[in-house]
């Protein structure tokens, strides 16, 4: 059965590869997008990615008008829309809050008007802040964000409450929150508002918490982006990835596609509604391991990352998920290989020319005391 599906920021990295998707299923796709510079570019143009058969209206997610008219018509909604970056959000407050939380808001305010058959929502593994660890007797652990004094330090690794070594172990969905920065609160925020209004007027609503998402199509030239396109816009200047604290910080990541795979599952499965699901690869690297990947993928293993010792104010240690619940409830299963997908992401880099704005973006945390 064909469904119009909106994706809201669904012009950028994600969202295009899921219009993809969904046009390829024969559904009819429209995105609201405002065309952020920092993603977009000065130009604010159509990108030359986006398929010819998607609708595209240019708006703002805090325009009720832009939002009422993108919603004539449409089945399902996917809200992507959303100011990224965990660092940039500690000093643009206020940019953050009004997209993230009020573009939520307001979007909720229209389909309560005019409700639709699912909607799915994105979020964060940010939300968590320090992932689960055990301690020396395997028993769950609650960490407190690591101090600013401890970061200066260099002690890395988070204390346990009773002294001993911590073994950080795979994140589940009921692990509480730990919301240490303003993207994560945002986040958070979204979540909570979809899926409590989804319950009070029957809008079937999942959160989906993506973890460090990578592939074709990423804003190269945006330093708030995902890490891997971060990496990927220093080599391809010829410059070596400058990786935080000592690089042995774990996360998980995972290809577009399959995050493609769990929007469409939200949207589809009788099981989804109601929940939040954590989505990744389901396994854990460290950073250091994955930016030296990068480098022999793009041709470049000559050039070493910067393991700088330097940290930020929000950062957390370690953080991936349990996808168990995902796979169990949907039949989600990951599907693209590290490998293969740096491949990929590798031959398309080969196209591609980023500007560099790392360094700019180090100055503007280290300029409001966020780093060290």
């Amino acid at each position: 059965m064909t469904h119009r599906v909106l994706i809201t920021g669904g012009a950028g990295f994600i969202g295009s590869h899921l219009a993809d998707e969904l046009l390829a299923l024969g559904h009819r796709v429209r995105v609201l997008d405002s065309l952020e510079e920092q993603v977009h570019g000065e130009q604010g143009r159509r990108p030359d990615y986006l398929s010819p058969d998607v609708e595209l209206m240019v708006g703002d997610v805090r325009d009720p008008d832009a939002v009422a008219g993108a919603l004539k018509g449409v089945d399902s909604v996917v809200h992507l829309a959303a100011r990224v970056g965990v660092g940039q959000s500690m000093y643009q407050v206020g940019d953050y809050v009004g997209v993230n939380d009020l573009g939520t808001a307001i979007l909720l305010q229209a389909l309560i008007e005019k409700p639709v058959e699912r909607l799915v929502v994105a979020s964060s593994m940010s939300i968590y802040g320090e992932g689960l660890y055990l301690d020396e007797q395997g028993r769950p652990v609650d960490v407190s964000a690591r101090s600013v004094e401890q970061l200066k330090a260099g002690r890395w690794e988070p204390d346990a409450p009773n002294g001993g070594a911590l073994t950080p172990v795979a994140t589940p969905e009921t692990h509480r929150p730990g919301l240490a920065s303003v993207y994560a609160l945002n986040k958070y925020m979204q979540e909570r508002l979809c899926l409590i209004i989804g319950e009070a007027y029957n809008i079937p609503s999942t959160a989906l918490r993506f973890w460090n998402a990578y592939g074709t199509r990423q804003a190269l030239s945006n330093p708030y982006t995902g890490v891997l396109a971060i990496f990927a816009s220093r080599l391809l200047n010829g410059k070596a990835p400058m990786i935080f604290e000592d690089g042995l910080q774990r996360r998980d990541f995972v290809h577009v596609d399959d995050v493609v795979q769990s929007i469409r599952l939200g949207l589809s499965h009788e099981k989804a509604p109601g929940k939040v699901f954590n989505v990744g690869s389901g396994i854990s690297r460290s950073v250091q391991d994955v930016a030296a990947a990068l480098a022999v993928a793009v041709g470049r293993p000559d050039i070493q990352p910067e393991i700088t010792g330097r940290c930020r104010v929000g950062d957390i240690r370690h953080c991936f998920p349990d996808i168990s619940l995902i796979r169990e409830t949907l039949g989600f299963e990951p599907r693209v290989e590290l490998a293969d997908g740096l491949a990929e992401l590798a031959e398309w880099l080969s196209r591609q020319v980023a500007e560099d704005r790392v360094e700019q973006a180090s100055r503007e945390l280290a300029c409001r005391g966020l780093s060290a």
